[in-house]
């Protein structure tokens, strides 16, 4: 399965449309996710994988966000190799943003 199969896979089995999903790229996915976006580590739905480099990283990233998913196209990080998405919920940075 690919790195974008495999997102598609947890965002259509933890529900929602692509819309109250996060995807994004990360150097430490996460602290990315559970320090910066306060994702519960515990119940939600996430998850983060190495793309194997930042291109692959943005070029996921930017098929997402072509489908509806927030996220911004530059992240804060210096060469982020890691993908990562989670379901937004009331709690969680994107949810605001």
């Amino acid at each position: 399965m690919s790195l974008e199969e495999e997102i598609d896979d947890i965002i259509h089995k933890g529900g929602g449309s692509y819309s109250t999903w996060y995807v994004g790229v990360a150097t430490n996915p996460r602290d990315r996710l559970f320090a910066g976006h306060n994702v519960n580590e515990q119940g939600g739905g996430w998850l983060y994988r190495k793309a194997g480099s930042e291109s692959s990283a943005r070029d996921i990233e930017a098929i997402f966000l072509k489908k509806g998913c927030k996220g911004g196209p530059i992240g804060e990080d210096f060469r982020p190799r890691y993908i990562y998405a989670y379901k937004m919920t009331r709690t969680t940075w994107g949810s605001r943003s």
